[in-house]
């Protein structure tokens, strides 16, 4: 009997196929609030809707590599131009005692207003209340972190904050004026309190003032020299363009400086 012929296995390599990936619509369908910038609140304010000579409303796509032109039609689901069909109804954006409702309905408004329009950010902003929550947690708790370290600070550190804000008037405060005004920076401005607080030049500043209002020190009149008040002997010499007390507080630091700091604070006590 005749043998029967084997069949030839082939293998196939699996071909790879690619599936073009699809980016995920991650807008948000909701009712969206609008408010003009600024706190401005008047009766009636529009905002431009088309691109003119006169009126710049252009929006530059990365991806396509070109500036695109806006325009807000309520008959289309798009508001680029570009991407407009037939004849276009067009809207206007205004905004009533500064505010602007648009609901969930109105997509291509949202996406306008939310995405493009050159206007965001400059002439009105997004209203959303999440992110304003996080923002005020942030200021509540600088507030509690400026008045706790304000309310442990020395009198002399206190004073040296304080004279950053309100200048010589700081020489006048009783040590109760000046717990009672370092409380009040803090909470008003606590994240420029925090940086004084934090910064060792600012209590350097105020020691080189102290110095200079005791007659320790002299600053010329064009403030770029200070010298021994006593002898006249010069201390150092003022960089162009620097702020004579911010460098005498550099100058602190240094080698020199420091044993010319020790010499002026036995004479301060």
């Amino acid at each position: 009997m005749a043998k029967k012929a084997q069949a030839e296995t082939i293998e196939v390599a699996p071909q790879q196929i690619n599936i073009p990936k699809v980016e995920k619509d991650t807008w948000e369908i909701k009712n969206r609030l609008y408010e003009l910038a600024n706190g401005k609140k008047p009766l009636v304010y529009s905002i431009p809707t088309s691109h003119s000579n006169r009126v710049s409303l252009l929006w530059f796509d990365e991806k396509k590599g070109y500036q695109r032109e806006l325009r807000y039609a309520t008959n289309q689901r798009s508001p680029f131009v570009d991407e407009q069909k037939g004849q276009v109804t067009m809207g206007r954006i205004i905004f009533r005692d500064g505010k602007l409702n648009v609901p969930k309905e109105n997509i291509v408004l949202q996406k306008l207003l939310s995405l493009y329009h050159p206007g965001l950010g400059q002439r009105y902003v997004e209203y959303k209340p999440q992110e304003q929550a996080t923002n005020e947690v942030e200021w509540i708790e600088y507030e509690l972190a400026a008045l706790n370290m304000a309310k442990g600070l020395s009198l002399d550190d206190a004073e040296a904050i304080l004279r950053v804000e309100v200048g010589e008037a700081v020489n006048t405060l009783s040590s109760s004026e000046l717990k009672r005004d370092v409380l009040i920076f803090a909470r008003k401005n606590p994240q420029l309190f925090l940086e004084l607080a934090q910064d060792d030049n600012t209590q350097l500043r105020n020691f080189g003032i102290k110095a200079v209002e005791a007659r320790i020190l002299n600053l010329s009149q064009d403030q770029r020299t200070f010298t021994y008040g006593g002898n006249g002997r010069k201390v150092m010499t003022v960089p162009f363009d620097e702020h004579p007390y911010s460098a005498l507080s550099a100058f602190f630091k240094t080698d020199e400086g420091m044993e010319i700091y020790k010499a002026i604070e036995k004479r301060l006590k």
